[in-house]
């Protein structure tokens, strides 16, 4: 009786234990089922996300790339302004420059002037200047200054009593007239046979001239407004 009670007890624990290994194993599998689909829709959401992100970003980068394109470009443009404006104010005479070139020199006559002289055959006139500093020009000067008084298109050189008008400033002898340019060139357009300087010292009048590595020259320090003179303005044609 003892070993069939046994057997019994042991039958129903057997079947209790299959009944809660049945459950559980039903229980897993319902929950491993329903995971996999939320876990499929969550690293869905996660990748496009991603890709969102992705671009969003690759839209930004396209962006800076235009918008550096277009820094550079303003950059190059300001720059050829630039460099625009500075060959402008050169050639203007509003800016300083330094540079090879000729240094001359021109003076008086020292020799006591003698009765029946003509005194102007012996003194520096604004004529001589002017002269001078035309065939600079022609020799290839490209900036010139008269005792510091930078010569521009809008210089006048001329007669003031005992003194000469350069920029409407008066200036006296000795005038040191310097030029930047190729030195060679420069000072044998000043000293060609016959030419300006040949002739003032046939009059007795003090000229030398020198070459130099290194010359500076100011920037025009006198007015450059316009008060009737504008621009023309050109209409553009249409095609």
């Amino acid at each position: 009786m003892r070993s069939k009670g046994a057997q019994i007890s042991i039958a129903i624990v057997c079947m209790v234990l299959g009944i809660m290994l049945a459950i559980q194993f039903k229980t897993t599998e319902s929950y491993q089922a329903n995971l996999v689909p939320a876990r499929v829709e969550d690293l869905t959401q996660q990748v496009q996300s991603v890709s969102e992100e992705r671009d969003a970003l690759v839209e930004e980068v396209l962006s800076l790339r235009e918008k550096l394109k277009n820094v550079r470009e303003t950059d190059q443009a300001m720059a050829d302004l630039q460099a625009d404006l500075q060959d402008a104010n050169m050639s203007a005479g509003l800016m300083a420059v330094e540079g090879p070139g000729v240094i001359i020199t021109v003076n008086d006559n020292p020799r006591e002037i003698q009765p029946g002289d003509n005194p102007n055959f012996s003194l520096v006139h604004d004529s001589d200047l002017l002269m001078l500093v035309n065939e600079l020009k022609t020799s290839g000067a490209e900036a010139i200054s008269i005792n510091g008084e930078r010569i521009t298109a809008k210089s006048e050189i001329r007669c003031a009593g005992t003194l000469i008008l350069v920029n409407w400033n008066r200036i006296g002898p000795p005038f040191v007239i310097k030029a930047i340019g190729n030195p060679d060139m420069l000072e044998s357009g000043m000293l060609i046979k016959n030419g300006y300087m040949e002739s003032l010292k046939v009059l007795g009048i003090q000229a030398t001239i020198e070459k130099a590595e290194k010359i500076t020259i100011p920037a025009y320090s006198g007015s450059v407004k316009f008060t009737f003179a504008q621009p023309v303005k050109y209409e553009e044609k249409a095609e």
